[in-house]
């Protein structure tokens, strides 16, 4: 499996309760722009409209330069289809309900030749609970240090 895109940010900014693997709708000059690692996850999000149908927002995929003639009115944050079983689509629906509980893109990899995206059901964090989390790393941090010398 090979990660071609990971959002850090999330990490930071939401507590992950539940992640999902899910196929992406593309074509084919975003296929290699993203094979090719030319993809940006940060600000974007999972949203499941009124006919239960997965959709990822915002998230930007270059111009694949080669593929000039075929893409003349590209759009980079266009909306792109996910593709979930109808079971995991309406349990997704139905947590997205409760107060507070979001989808999130947290990485982007390939598997089997096939582009996938791994989604997870986040509960953002809390200003103190960043702080915490950047305690604990900076923590380790001196720890690793005083082991290497």
């Amino acid at each position: 499996m090979k990660v071609v895109a990971n959002n850090k940010k999330a990490y930071f900014d939401y507590e992950v309760i539940q992640t999902m693997e899910a196929g992406i709708v593309l074509s084919g000059p975003e296929v290699k722009s993203i094979k090719n690692g030319r993809v940006n996850l940060v600000g974007s999000y999972v949203y499941v409209d009124n006919n239960n149908v997965p959709l990822l927002i915002n998230a930007h995929v270059d111009f694949y330069p080669p593929a000039a003639q075929i893409q003349k009115n590209y759009n980079p944050t266009q909306t792109r289809k996910l593709l979930l079983h109808k079971k995991e689509i309406s349990s997704l629906a139905g947590k997205l309900k409760i107060k507070g509980l979001s989808l999130i893109p947290l990485k982007i990899y390939v598997e089997h030749q096939i582009i996938k995206v791994q989604i997870g059901l986040v509960k953002g964090k809390k200003k103190w609970d960043k702080r915490e989390s950047i305690k604990k790393r900076e923590i380790k941090r001196k720890i690793e240090q005083s082991l290497k010398y």
